[in-house]
């Protein structure tokens, strides 16, 4: 089943049970999905769905961040649902041991040996961990094994 059967489908039965936060977050994400679709002229691929995917997550992750600084617990608890809402389409997370060992072997295959190496590192690994890891998390990793 395709992410956007899936939230078709999630769609029908929060509207069914009168959810109200998650018809609202799956139709956020139908949008951006929809919106992508416009600008690329075209279905969109799995990755495609993940990138925009990764994005809201990454919106709301920033807005929540933001909000709590603020001291705005209302707006924080309802962005921390939000945010529980759209991890349930995000593909299974890569566990920090994992990770680790993704980037090892990311350095030992770019030849890095000095932060001055991080952007190829990057470049390389990202690729790899579309979707499945934090970047934050995947940077402040390179920059340990790195130094």
């Amino acid at each position: 089943m395709s992410l956007l059967e899936r939230l078709n489908n999630d769609m029908k039965q929060a509207m069914k049970s009168k959810d109200k936060d998650k018809l609202t977050v799956i139709r956020m994400i139908k949008s951006s999905m929809q919106n992508e679709a416009i600008k690329h002229g075209r279905e969109l691929t799995g990755e495609e769905e993940l990138t925009v995917l990764s994005r809201e997550m990454k919106q709301r992750k920033d807005s929540l961040h933001e909000f709590d600084k603020a001291g705005r617990p209302d707006l924080v608890e309802k962005l921390r649902l939000e945010l529980s809402i759209v991890e349930l389409y995000m593909p299974q997370q890569l566990s920090e041991e994992e990770l680790e060992e993704i980037v090892k072997e990311t350095i030992a295959e770019t030849g890095a040996s000095s932060k001055a190496d991080m952007g190829k590192v990057m470049a390389a690994i990202m690729p790899k961990v579309k979707g499945k890891a934090d970047g934050s998390l995947v940077n402040k990793l390179v920059q340990q094994h790195l130094s």
